[in-house]
């Protein structure tokens, strides 16, 4: 994938990210949502890709989406000459414009937007419904996990890859009520516990920053962000698990619960997967041609938030190349005045 689109897509999660502030803490999570959602699209649609969404948002969380299916680049614009769509690049794109609505609605810590682009087929075509994840590092990326074990186990042989003490070790895992046995458990064994309220994206690819101190991340989030999530980990060399659960599994037995799992099963079966198998790192994201950006919303411990006085805004961006493995962060000071962008109010 040409080097020159990383910045093209930091770009696009930046200006989610600059949409959606103007909605921290006023307690509206979809108009959040629907304000990044629109600035991400703008931006997707002025790239030279002929790209199409494969993860995107759906009815976990009820919001305006980029849809599944949906076309986005120069490629599809009727104006485009001839001669200029032979230079679109086709990609695969996975994207949550912002992962952590409640916590920008809160005005919470960790709110970023993020997206993954690959080749086409690089990413696993998965329901929007919920997963189980197990996430690490560089370290234990041998074949260390297994999530058909206990946690516990996981946690001994992460440890023994790591050379590490449980009692050293920092796990990340949402903050929900389906955790709460969990996260008194590992408290009991002396971990450290990372407990974060929505939105596991940052969390999973902390467990591969070289400067942070968590060593793995565990939990049932959204499918669409553990895909997101295994294109990052897999570009900074780590590995992770995952299983596709229905939600009368994680919320409970329900007369809608029931309903929306027999849909999320048929939709399953329609793409080829069987809920409760094991994906690994390879079924989740299929090789190294991989571009990821995220760029903070709220301030975080991966990327800085939003920051702005007047017309003038500043981001902060991590983009990772998967072919090389490089990692780049970037700080963009930005004019919200600048009119050429389509943006209109969005950014007002």
């Amino acid at each position: 994938m040409k080097r020159e689109l990383a910045l093209e897509f930091a770009r696009v999660t930046e200006v989610a990210a600059l949409a959606a502030y103007k909605w921290i803490g006023k307690g509206d999570k979809n108009a959040a949502d629907g304000a990044a959602v629109n600035a991400m699209r703008i931006m997707l649609n002025k790239i030279l890709i002929e790209g199409e969404i494969v993860i995107g948002e759906g009815e976990i969380d009820e919001a305006p989406m980029l849809y599944i299916g949906e076309k986005v680049g120069k490629y599809f614009d009727k104006n485009l000459k001839e001669e200029e769509r032979i230079f679109c690049t086709p990609v695969d794109i996975a994207v949550d414009p912002i992962d952590g609505t409640k916590m920008t609605a809160k005005g919470q810590d960790n709110a970023v937007a993020v997206l993954a682009v690959g080749q086409k087929g690089s990413f696993l075509k998965a329901p929007d419904m919920y997963m189980e994840k197990l996430v690490v590092g560089q370290g234990a990326a041998n074949g260390i996990i297994d999530l058909d074990k206990p946690l516990l186990e996981n946690i001994n042989n992460i440890s023994r890859a790591i050379k590490k003490d449980i009692k050293d070790m920092t796990i990340g895992i949402l903050d929900k009520p389906r955790h709460e046995e969990i996260i008194k458990d590992l408290q009991k064994i002396g971990m450290k516990v990372f407990a974060f309220p929505d939105g596991d994206v940052a969390a999973s690819v902390l467990c591969g920053i070289v400067d942070s101190d968590v060593d793995m991340m565990y939990g049932i989030g959204g499918a669409p962000e553990g895909v997101i999530s295994a294109a990052a980990i897999r570009a900074l060399g780590g590995d992770m698990q995952a299983r596709l659960k229905l939600r009368n599994e994680v919320k409970g037995v329900s007369i809608e619960n029931n309903k929306i799992s027999a849909f999320e099963r048929a939709r399953c079966e329609k793409l080829g997967l069987n809920v409760g198998d094991i994906l690994k790192l390879d079924d989740l994201a299929k090789d190294d041609e991989i571009l990821f950006s995220i760029t903070g919303i709220t301030r975080g411990d991966l990327v800085d938030g939003v920051k702005r006085r007047g017309a003038i805004g500043r981001t902060q961006s991590l983009v990772i190349r998967g072919k090389s493995k490089t990692i780049r962060y970037i700080n963009s000071v930005h004019n919200l005045d600048f009119k050429d962008e389509g943006l209109g109010e969005l950014l007002k």
